[in-house]
């Protein structure tokens, strides 16, 4: 299965996320410090990454994309489909005309 290339409004939510969240990380002050940006800007912040993320997921579905992209703790149990193969069982053939190996 090949994965579907992004479209321009994906890109797009996905260029203004990463400003918002850049914006709010390099604006992050020390406890007790009052935050550079109005309460009112950090609301608006969080309300329109809230938007974001919405929309992310209604055209995921759309396009019958599944978003699970968190990441998974190790003693979670896998998938019932998921094969792992161990690194040390995978063998790599060396070609005997290169010189550098």
């Amino acid at each position: 299965m090949t994965e579907q290339e992004p479209s321009r409004e994906e890109l797009i939510l996905k260029a203004v996320k990463v400003v918002l969240t850049n914006v709010v990380k390099d604006t992050a002050t020390a406890p007790g410090l009052k935050h550079p940006l109005a309460d009112n800007t950090l609301v608006g912040i969080r309300d329109c990454l809230s938007l974001i993320s919405q929309r992310e997921q209604e055209l995921a579905a759309e396009a019958g994309r599944d978003m699970n992209m968190r990441p998974r703790f190790i003693d979670e149990p896998r998938a019932q489909n998921e094969v792992v193969i161990p690194l040390d069982k995978i063998e790599r053939s060396m070609k005997k005309d290169n010189p550098d190996k």
